[in-house]
């Protein structure tokens, strides 16, 4: 045979073969992964989806001091938007997001390395009521009012000083320390206070004064002795202020810290160290 017929017959069997085969082995590939795109108002575990507008984002980490020195972590992050402008445009040291929704995670880490703030916004798969975020300095949300006072509890025995911030719902009695409106969208914003109820023991120099305190989250009122007077006062996370008479007619601020079962700080002109001597009735 012609050995330029037999190449051709050759290519010809080849190229009959890769017709027959490659159908196959085609249909044989997965297909493509369509890209995820959130839906507002699609449905979550306990919400549905709708994003805080950007204006507010910023806003709300304002509200919050948010700086180099912080850990945020946002409940329920959806598409990543506010923990990566904490580290993008606030420069926290690290951001948290907790989201159910796999895909929804799966979307903000990519969201996440196209703004270039991997691996300090990252995003975990989780339940907020079963993960454990007591280490953050600021915590956002946008959850709705029941899951709020759900997360009430868990908020208040982090440390004090703590700063929260939620878009559009609050925590019912416990009052915002601060509010702020942004195209009609409100943020609230607690610090989270010291527990000062109880009874203390305060000297200021040769003076011992006694302290009942009962509390209403960063209220407080009670009783002082010997001077048998009624006290009030507020807390800003572990700074505390109230006022108690000079025993001459006239008034002094008392104004500390509070570290656990201790204080210090001034009362009047002098310093003063206190000690919780009696937890309050339960």
């Amino acid at each position: 045979m012609d050995p330029r017929a037999l190449v051709t017959r050759r290519r010809a069997m080849v190229a009959t073969l890769l017709a027959t085969v490659l159908p196959f082995v085609a249909a044989a590939q997965p297909a493509a992964q369509e890209t995820f795109e959130p839906r507002v108002g699609q449905a979550g575990k306990d919400v549905i989806w709708v994003p805080t507008p950007n204006g507010l984002i910023d806003r709300m980490l304002r509200m919050a001091n948010a700086g180099p020195s912080d850990k945020l972590v946002d409940l329920g992050s959806g598409d990543g938007r506010i923990a990566i402008a904490a580290v993008r445009d606030f420069k926290v040291a690290s951001a948290t997001g907790i989201e159910y929704n796999p895909a929804m995670v799966t979307l903000s880490n990519r969201n996440a390395t196209e703004q270039g703030v991997a691996p300090r916004a990252k995003f975990i798969e989780g339940d907020i009521f079963a993960t454990d975020f007591s280490d953050a300095t600021i915590v956002t949300m946008y959850l709705l009012p029941s899951l709020n006072l759900r997360l009430r509890p868990t908020i208040l025995n982090m440390k004090p000083g703590t700063r929260v911030v939620s878009h559009a719902f609050t925590m019912e009695e416990w009052r915002p320390d601060d509010r702020a409106e942004v195209e009609g969208q409100n943020a609230y914003f607690w610090i989270v206070p010291a527990r000062v109820a109880g009874t203390w023991r305060v000297q200021a120099g040769a003076e011992t004064v006694e302290l009942k305190l009962t509390q209403s989250f960063q209220d407080f009122r009670g009783t002082a002795a010997p001077m048998n007077a009624t006290v009030q006062g507020s807390l800003k996370g572990d700074e505390i202020r109230l006022t108690l008479p000079d025993g001459r007619g006239g008034q002094r601020e008392l104004v500390g810290k509070v570290a656990g079962e201790q204080m210090s700080g001034k009362l009047g002109a002098d310093n003063f160290t206190a000690t919780r001597i009696a937890q309050p009735a339960p």
